[in-house]
């Protein structure tokens, strides 16, 4: 009986080290350091679209959630070129810390496949950026007439994920500003989603 009750005490340790060596913490979440800051406009880098879009936003929507099962960061900005008085553009973001499910199927299952659910979008997985990532973008702007462009990058890495959108309507477009390239506007997601993911685990 004593051998048996040692196996069992030594079996339900060597399980308990399983599960942190497998999470990276005690509760099985695979969070990588990151934390959720209380206010994503502040606490995410989106200086990129700063050059093109000089007037800053001076009331953003934002959300913040803390929770057991999940915290979760949310920041929506207009985006005015100088001399503007209404937003040209549109930048959302959102952080969400999944503390009690891993969400790497769903996520993988929702933005690897996006444009078989939805019509017209071009998906491509990005490198380099967490451990995975997809582009989602659709371009319809024809001349100076009108259409939209909008781009959306979608990012996980361990139970984290975050995900940039940035979207335009050229009827509500400055008449006399041109709007940035698709090719610039997804430079500026990559290249702020990577900035964000450092300074959050920081």
């Amino acid at each position: 009986m004593l051998w048996a009750a040692v196996g069992a005490v030594v079996a339900s340790a060597a399980w308990a080290a399983g599960v942190f060596l497998v999470g990276g913490r005690g509760d099985g979440a695979d969070l990588r350091g990151y934390s959720a800051p209380s206010n994503l406009c502040s606490g995410a880098d989106y200086s990129s679209f700063k050059g093109e879009y000089t007037q800053e936003d001076s009331a953003p929507t934002r959300i913040s959630l803390k929770d057991k099962a999940l915290d979760e960061g949310y920041c929506s900005l207009g985006l005015k070129k100088s001399g503007s008085s209404y937003a040209d553009a549109y930048l959302t973001l959102q952080l969400d810390l999944h503390k009690k499910t891993d969400p790497g199927p769903e996520f993988t299952a929702n933005w690897k496949n996006y444009g078989e659910s939805h019509s017209g979008y071009d998906v491509d997985p990005v490198e380099g950026i967490g451990d995975e990532a997809y582009l989602v973008s659709q371009d319809t702007v024809s001349g100076s007439s009108g259409g939209s462009r909008y781009a959306t990058l979608a990012v996980r890495d361990g139970w984290v994920t975050y995900i940039m959108t940035y979207s335009l309507y050229l009827t509500s477009y400055s008449q006399d500003k041109n709007p940035p390239a698709l090719a610039d506007i997804t430079d500026w997601l990559k290249t702020d989603a990577k900035a964000t993911l450092r300074q959050l685990r920081d």
